[in-house]
């Protein structure tokens, strides 16, 4: 008999290669698991400790504690660059947030003291305006020519604007006392007046008149300005003097003056004149006002 045969070198190779790819399978799927396994612990403690670094009581006690840390901490602390970056950009906001409520309660207090003293508050009331103008229609529009008061000043006081927003007049936050504007916030105003003088020769007027008139005359425009002080205070004064002939049939000359003053609350400002006898009070040729600026 023969003996059996053994297995050919050909199947020999074959049982090793597939030997080999198992063992290589195996050892693929080994290491596969223990990675996978690997970075689910990794991802579950970072996901821990980057909700710790936002939530809970560490993060209060963090804030807290901002610059008590010491190095060492930092170091060992993991998210301690978020922790701080974040600590200081709260914080920061915090102070601003007081610093703001604190301002305001500030001006507040202010405003209630000022109030309670009886003085007007600091921020300004818009569009102080007014623009008085003449009123041909009205008698007596000036002052008696004598006046016993200590505080009338020199000429006769223009008592009579029109102001009722008649024509081009007009008040605005102010108020219009006995041909006085009274000032209702302390500032800069910018003041101006305008008078019209006018003489007509009439063949029925009295001789002595004329003659008065055609004298030569100063005619002059005062501005005043109503303080505590017992006497007026005088801002502007514009004169001319002038003489016209017994040929002219009329005599015509108007004085126009403006500028700038600082008044007080409750100061009040007038005009007078002198000559009042040849003063014409038309609208658009006599007129006196102010504006505040500033």
């Amino acid at each position: 008999m023969l003996p059996a045969a053994g297995p050919s070198p050909g199947q020999t190779c074959g049982a090793v290669l597939v030997a080999a790819v198992l063992l290589q399978s195996v050892c693929v799927a080994v290491t596969f698991l223990y990675f996978t396994n690997e970075l689910k612990q990794l991802r579950d403690t970072y996901s821990k400790s980057s909700i710790a670094c936002l939530t809970g009581e560490e993060m209060g006690n963090f804030i807290q504690n901002l610059d008590l840390i010491e190095s060492e901490d930092r170091a060992a602390d993991p998210c301690w660059q978020v922790k701080w970056h974040l600590g200081k950009l709260i914080k920061k906001m915090m102070s601003r947030s007081y610093e703001e409520n604190i301002s305001a309660v500030n001006a507040d207090r202010a405003l209630t003291l000022s109030q309670t003293d009886g003085q007007q508050p600091r921020g300004p009331i818009n569009r102080i305006a007014a623009h008085l103008t003449g009123n041909s229609n009205r008698k007596n529009s000036l002052s008696p020519r004598i006046d016993s008061s200590p505080r009338r000043g020199n000429g006769q006081k223009i008592n009579n604007w029109e102001s009722s927003r008649k024509g081009h007049s007009f008040l605005y936050n102010v108020e219009l006392r006995n041909g006085e504007l009274v000032i209702p916030q302390t500032g800069f105003y910018y003041i101006y007046s305008q008078t019209y003088f006018r003489f007509r020769e009439n063949e029925n007027e009295d001789s002595d008149l004329l003659a008065q008139i055609r004298n030569p005359k100063q005619l002059v425009q005062y501005v005043y300005k109503l303080t505590n002080y017992p006497e007026p205070i005088l801002l502007m004064k514009s004169a001319r003097t002038s003489c016209w002939s017994k040929k002219a049939e009329y005599g015509l000359y108007s004085i126009y003056q403006g500028g700038v003053f600082q008044l007080k609350r409750e100061d009040r400002i007038f005009v007078s004149v002198s000559n009042g006898d040849i003063v014409d009070m038309d609208k658009e040729a006599s007129f006196f006002g102010a504006f505040m600026i500033a």
